[in-house]
């Protein structure tokens, strides 16, 4: 296998003026280069898109940071991110934080990331004024994905979480539901993870329009997932008399949810309609009314809006929704990217009973 040494003796020139030349940097004349393209072709020297990229300081590779890699959405947009990155050329690092503090403190302070990647991905991490300072060193450039705190001059690509949870309860208050229970996620998480406080709001907010009062007995927090969504419906259920609809703050609670009133001798939607937010791959199979939002879309775009910086230009995936890449020195905030959800309603809602 030919190496760049045997090019650079062939060519009369070191190892160092050869990788210049053949990255076409105007430190190199243009006999010089000429004399090198002509080695490189007659020993049929390829050259190496990570050796290029180590020689001009870079890694080729992106961090993708997530809370938990096992949830629905978190995988959905890493895969969507690797995939796109990939067809690229660049390699994906993914940190896993597993819930776990600790972990995010050691991945976002510490030097795991100084000159391991190219760019950084955050998906729906909250940060601390200590892990901003700590990115910000990093020079790095950036994006978000989903709610949490913000990076200055970093873009972001998330859905209104807010406008979703109106939608759901909406969906549920049209159809004649006042009794409506509300299953979140944990404010006692050890990430700080705020995506439930957006969709709680929006919850609060629709039946405030409607007139009718919070009820804090139909308010229930577990975590994201299908346990969580029966330990919480099961809850609900031990507190009195059901609610006629639960809105599931996630598609996986939701899933939970049904288990847990068919378990308790109830009819989805017939005894209680149940709404989530997600449109998981199984919410079809399952026939649950959910508000679905755009997981593999939002790690595509926001992969695309990251290669841009690194001076990789591809064809905008999501056509009009690409934000402005704020200012060199991330003085003036970026305006957020925010895709649409839509409601797709299925068998797991229906008007109650009395209607």
């Amino acid at each position: 296998m030919t190496k760049i040494d045997d090019v650079a003796r062939l060519a009369g020139v070191s190892t160092a003026t050869v990788s210049r030349a053949l990255r076409g940097l105007p430190t190199v004349s243009a006999a010089t280069r000429r004399r090198v393209l002509a080695a490189a072709e007659q020993l049929q020297y390829a050259v190496s898109p990570n050796a290029s990229r180590l020689a001009g300081g870079k890694t080729g590779t992106v961090a993708i940071v997530v809370p938990r890699i096992t949830r629905w959405f978190f995988g959905t947009v890493v895969e969507s991110v690797e995939d796109f990155l990939d067809q690229n050329g660049y390699d994906l690092l993914l940190y896993n934080l597993g819930g776990r503090e600790q972990t995010r403190q050691r991945v976002l302070r510490t030097a795991s990331l100084h000159k391991r990647v190219d760019a950084i991905i955050l998906v729906a991490t909250p940060l601390r004024p200590a892990d901003v300072t700590a990115l910000t060193k990093l020079a790095l450039p950036g994006v978000t994905i989903s709610s949490g705190s913000g990076v200055p001059g970093w873009p972001c690509v998330r859905i209104d979480d807010v406008a979703a949870a109106r939608t759901a309860t909406r969906h549920l208050l049209d159809l004649g539901h006042t009794r409506i229970a509300h299953i979140s996620g944990d404010p006692d998480d050890e990430l700080a993870f705020t995506t439930h406080l957006d969709r709680r709001h929006g919850y609060q907010e629709e039946l405030r329009a409607d007139g009718i009062p919070t009820d804090p007995s139909l308010d229930v927090e577990s975590q994201f997932t299908i346990d969580g969504g029966i330990r919480a419906t099961a809850e609900l259920l031990a507190r009195g008399e059901p609610p006629t609809a639960i809105f599931a703050a996630c598609d996986e609670m939701a899933m939970g949810a049904m288990t847990a009133l068919r378990d308790a001798g109830l009819r989805v939607p017939q005894d209680v309609s149940v709404i989530g937010i997600d449109d998981h791959d199984l919410a079809g199979v399952l026939g649950l009314s959910t508000v679905a939002q755009p997981a593999a879309e939002q790690g595509l775009l926001a992969a695309r809006i990251l290669l841009d910086p690194l001076g990789v230009r591809t064809a905008d995936p999501y056509p009009g929704l690409v934000p402005p890449t704020g200012d060199a020195d991330g003085d003036s905030p970026t305006p957020p990217v925010i895709l649409p959800t839509r409601l797709v309603v299925r068998e797991s809602t229906a008007p109650p009973r009395a209607h």
